[in-house]
């Protein structure tokens, strides 16, 4: 399996071993990002100011994921994983509790490392055990079960919050993150260690920057990455900016729960009847269909209030619930399973770097428009942008 062996593993285990675990991640992060951004609103008391928090975070986190490469080459999957989900427990459970500002960034910091590793690692995780599955059934498995758990996350999230405060939520994530490092404990994967070397920063950084152009100049892999930045730009948006335009209208945390819940059941319909719509129409419809609607609905955000902007918000989640499973399979359809552990870490990138570019632009249009609804703005002209990239001949 790629280049990593795997000496011992549960019988059963399998490529869908893995696609389960999403259930934990989709549960624990729903209910985190059900407040993020209003945590980060309290700190910080400005809608825009919490757009460029974001992207100097997100930064820091495409960093982590361009070194996640040189890390797997030192240390197994394996432990990095268990490290990794121990780290997402102790760390949400401490932000959970009234500390200060400075802590709570240093913590969330933190927790980008880990949570960037884990994403990275899932798919790894996926694709080494995917034997004649394909990852675009496993992707849709996968993302089944991180919307099955983020269905019931935004009502709980809200309901802690309530009662308690924005913060006291994440110490539920940090349960569900407990959970899933025992499920993975149950696997009983034993991986073969990799020798330690001497790490010289020099030719790591050569080393670097060597499998980034390797990776851009490979076919494909340019227009893999620019539509996975665009899907990731959108969700990036919808996540940071929806609960704030909600409260900002005069609406209540109860009614942003059912927003946010109900805006998760297109995925829930899509997510397997998606596999069987890629193997019969390709993955190129669904992209193009899901990113001409999204700016559209965008468009309408932008001036629409009231009910109608309720019920916009949870309409285009119909547009990122068909792009959902397919949009990073331009990247495992164009590679091999041996090259997929030194290129994915550079792909990954295409996940941060979106929360880098779009809150800094999300936050410009806020300052020149002097409103949080502009930001709607910039999702419908990424929107269009990737719908033009994915026709684009090169």
């Amino acid at each position: 399996m790629a280049k990593d062996k795997y000496i011992s593993f549960k019988n059963g285990v399998s490529g869908f071993s893995f696609s389960n675990l999403g259930l934990f991640t989709g549960f624990a992060d729903g209910i985190y990002n059900a407040v993020y951004s209003l945590v980060i609103l309290e700190i910080f008391k400005n809608s825009a100011v919490v757009g460029i928090y974001v992207a100097i975070y997100s930064a820091f986190c495409m960093i982590v994921g361009l070194f996640a490469n040189e890390l797997f080459r030192r240390f197994s999957k394996v432990k990095v994983f268990y490290f990794v989900m121990m780290m997402l427990a102790v760390c949400y459970a401490m932000m959970s509790f009234s500390i200060r500002p400075s802590t709570f960034i240093i913590l969330d910091y933190t927790t980008g490392i880990a949570i960037t590793l884990v994403g990275v690692l899932i798919p790894l995780f996926m694709s080494d055990f995917s034997k004649n599955i394909g990852m675009a059934k496993l992707n849709s498995r996968y993302h089944l079960w991180v919307n099955i758990g983020a269905l019931f996350a935004p009502m709980i999230a809200v309901s802690i919050a309530t009662r308690f405060n924005n913060r006291a939520a994440f110490f539920a994530s940090a349960l569900i993150y407990l959970a899933g490092w025992i499920s993975f404990r149950l696997f009983r994967i034993v991986q073969e260690d990799k020798k330690i070397s001497p790490v010289n920063p020099r030719k790591t950084f050569k080393a670097l920057w060597k499998n980034s152009l390797h990776f851009f100049s490979r076919p494909g892999m340019a227009r893999a990455y620019a539509i996975n930045f665009g899907y990731y730009s959108l969700r990036a948006m919808r996540y940071l900016y929806v609960p704030i335009v909600v409260i900002e209208n005069g609406f209540s945390k109860d009614t942003l729960g059912w927003v946010l819940t109900l805006g998760i059941v297109p995925y829930l319909f899509l997510s397997e009847l998606m596999a069987v719509l890629v193997k019969k129409y390709g993955k190129k419809l669904w992209l193009l269909i899901g990113f001409v609607s999204f700016a559209i609905f965008s468009a309408l955000a932008t001036f629409v209030t009231g009910i109608p902007l309720l019920m916009i918000f949870v309409a285009w989640q119909v547009s990122g619930a068909l792009m959902e499973s397919v949009h990073d399979l331009l990247f495992f359809d164009a590679t091999k399973k041996t090259e997929q552990t030194r290129y994915y870490g550079v792909f990954r990138t295409s996940v941060n770097l979106p929360n880098v570019i779009a809150p800094i632009l999300g936050a410009a249009s806020i300052t020149i428009f002097g409103g949080t609804s502009a930001v709607w703005v910039v999702t419908a002209v990424i929107g269009a942008l990737s719908a033009m990239i994915l026709l684009a001949k090169k």
